[in-house]
């Protein structure tokens, strides 16, 4: 079955323009594609794949080497005269759960070890060499695989160390990604690794809805049929992405477009010099795109729109994006003084600061800007801080992430899995180890070893793993005391940062009046709980019983869901249990249920008079009982310091 056409899709400009760029120049560094399930992104990508040109490799190279110019480290080299063939630009999907060795290669340790040779068998990165590295869901995929996957792309080559051998190969490839922002997001630091960023939505217009559906349905119908429809409209497409390609080594970049690039970088203060070369790399490809040879101010305009947004993201809760009218401003900046004589109207000059009308996008950064209706929020959230690292108890076997010991596919070997275990990484000693005492029977006679496959061990490695983090947050009248929710949702939300930096996932329930609920289900979406923390509201007397009871109840439900993630319960609260009958008694039977659970017990209470209720309910739930003022990692060094004598 064909493709759905590329040029078939209906709407999404950006990420078209996106995606074309990025084929033109693969040094712009690939495309990250944001947005709600259902919105054609996977389909956009897969159809690229059509378009691009196809390429010439060595014949029996197994890394995809161009005949004209072969890789010199090439594992099946060298290629001195060798015969080649032309083949289609290859799309390679990774997987979510694809391991290391399946994405990077690795060693044939059974020939290492009987033939004393060196034989790699390549991996995903080598067969998307001069094509295509598709990544759905990239934010579900394990930090060190994006890591590795960017470096391979940013190089253009990759490397592999096992066992004392060193392999690399190149691995030139346009990296696309696609993620629900809904589902969790990337770490800014490797958001800034992707050259491009598109945010992507369903369109709300009735009538592009229905062409969509149109479409869809004959091309389910008739997928050749459908596919033919648009077979010149591709091919003219691909014809053009080709022209550009030829045009780009010699389209200039002019000192004057360079400082325009460097204007709006630093208007917008993203951080380090990657957003000035991307934004060069894609204004050329733009220019190619165009069929100009010289940069000019709309190749500028264009490029900083597609690779700037994901740069301004600071930290985890802020909101990607740029203000259309601050670019506008810059752009303006970096133009040469016309002189007086120009200023008149007419000139197209934008409004200064000062005249900008209130409340908009260019108001000062760092200022909050008006907000319309007067509607104020409950009690907003004071600043964060880096805070204490609690951890779950003993060693579990979850999600890779960076909390809680774990055995893990990575991390450090602690030991060999038994015999049975046939997966992971092969431990060398204890393989030679099984297979020795058979050598002569086996009838070894050269200087390799006599390795069957029932000889491999595989090594047992420790290293962290993500948990579930569900807060269980008091709400009650007494927590809004005197600003107390401030700092509480201060401390909550350093929590949840990191939290997001540790790879968990994190639920939270709220408990006031005279019931629970579960404001926000388990997820990986940290932006959502920390939404969800900044407008909640307090009041009422305080339901401690039935708040421990559904974050039990939560707690059950995700057992069954995702029984390998280990959870940590962090109980927010003052201790008080005043809502219903016997609500100590109740509150302190539900604490019975949370027994074997990880409990943190975050003691609210302030003032000089204090109950210690905190305390209590710490000691019931088994759980550590930590002051509302302890949660900073910097009031814990203070303590320790004090402690050992040391100067602050």
């Amino acid at each position: 079955m064909k493709p759905y056409p590329f040029t078939a899709v209906v709407g999404l400009p950006d990420l078209r323009l996106a995606l074309v760029l990025s084929s033109i120049s693969p040094a712009v560094g690939g495309v990250l594609v944001r947005g709600e399930k259902g919105t054609a992104k996977s389909t956009m990508v897969r159809a690229l794949a059509g378009l691009l040109p196809g390429v010439d490799v060595v014949d029996g190279c197994r890394f995809s080497c161009d005949p004209a110019a072969p890789d010199p480290l090439c594992p099946d080299g060298p290629h001195d005269g060798a015969t080649s063939h032309r083949r289609p630009a290859k799309l390679v999907e990774l997987p979510v759960g694809a391991a290391e060795d399946r994405v990077i290669g690795s060693l044939h340790l059974e020939r290492a070890l009987a033939e004393g040779v060196t034989d790699f068998q390549p991996g995903l990165l080598a067969a998307a060499h001069r094509g295509l590295l598709y990544v759905d869901e990239v934010n579900l995929l394990h930090d060190h695989l994006v890591d590795t996957l960017l470096d391979a792309a940013a190089m253009g080559r990759a490397t592999v160390e096992r066992e004392g051998v060193s392999v690399s190969h190149a691995a030139r490839f346009v990296l696309i990604g696609t993620m629900n922002p809904e589902e969790g997001e990337l770490r800014p630091q490797l958001l800034d690794r992707f050259g491009l960023t598109v945010e992507v939505a369903s369109s709300r217009d009735p009538e592009q809805r229905v062409e969509v559906v149109r479409r869809r349905l004959a091309y389910e119908a008739d997928p050749d049929a459908f596919a033919a429809q648009y077979a010149g409209e591709d091919a003219q497409l691909a014809a053009d992405i080709e022209a550009a390609q030829r045009l780009l080594p010699a389209v200039k970049l002019p000192d004057d477009a360079l400082r325009r690039i460097a204007e709006v970088c630093a208007s917008f203060e993203v951080d380090g010099m990657r957003a000035d070369i991307v934004t060069a790399r894609t204004a050329v490809a733009h220019a190619a795109w165009a069929g100009r040879d010289e940069v000019t101010t709309e190749d500028v305009r264009v490029a900083a729109r597609l690779a700037l947004p994901h740069r301004r993201r600071r930290n985890p809760f802020d909101a990607p994006g740029i203000s259309e009218e601050q670019l506008e401003q810059a752009l303006q900046d970096a133009e040469p003084d016309p002189g007086p004589e120009d200023d008149g109207p007419g000139s197209g000059s934008a409004p200064s600061q000062d005249e900008a009308p209130q409340g908009s996008e260019n108001a000062p950064q760092g200022e909050p800007k008006p907000q319309s209706g007067g509607q104020q929020k409950t009690v907003g959230a004071g600043e964060t801080f880096k805070a204490r690292v609690f951890r779950v108890k003993g060693t579990g076997e979850g999600e890779r992430g960076r909390r809680s010991r774990a055995i893990t596919d990575s991390g450090r070997t602690i030991g060999v899995q038994p015999a049975s275990v046939r997966e992971g990484r092969p431990h060398l000693i204890a393989t030679v180890k099984a297979a020795a005492p058979h050598q002569k029977a086996r009838g070894r006679t050269g200087a390799g070893l006599e390795l069957r496959p029932e000889d491999l061990r595989f090594a047992l490695r420790e290293g962290r793993e993500g948990n579930l983090v569900l807060f269980c947050v008091d709400a009650s009248g007494s927590m809004g005391a005197k600003a107390r929710m401030r700092e509480v949702k201060s401390a909550v939300l350093s929590l949840l940062l990191d939290a997001y930096q540790r790879r968990d996932k994190v639920g939270l329930v709220t408990f006031r009046g005279d019931a629970a609920e579960l404001a926000l289900p388990p997820t990986i979406s940290v932006d959502a709980a920390a939404s969800r923390l900044e407008g909640l509201p307090t009041g009422g007397r305080t339901p401690l019983a039935e708040g421990l009871l559904e974050a039990a109840r939560v707690l059950r439900v995700e057992e069954i869901r995702d029984p390998r993630r280990r959870p940590l319960l962090v109980v927010v609260t003052d201790g008080r249990a005043t809502s219903g009958p016997d609500a100590v008694a109740r509150a302190q039977a539900a604490a019975g249920l949370l027994a074997g659970v990880t409990t943190i017990v975050m003691d609210c209470e302030s003032g000089k008079m204090r109950l210690g209720l905190a305390a209590d309910l710490a000691a019931h739930l088994g759980a550590e009982h930590v002051p509302l003022a302890d949660v900073a990692a910097e009031s814990l060094a203070d303590a320790v310091r004090a402690r050992t004598g040391r100067a602050a």
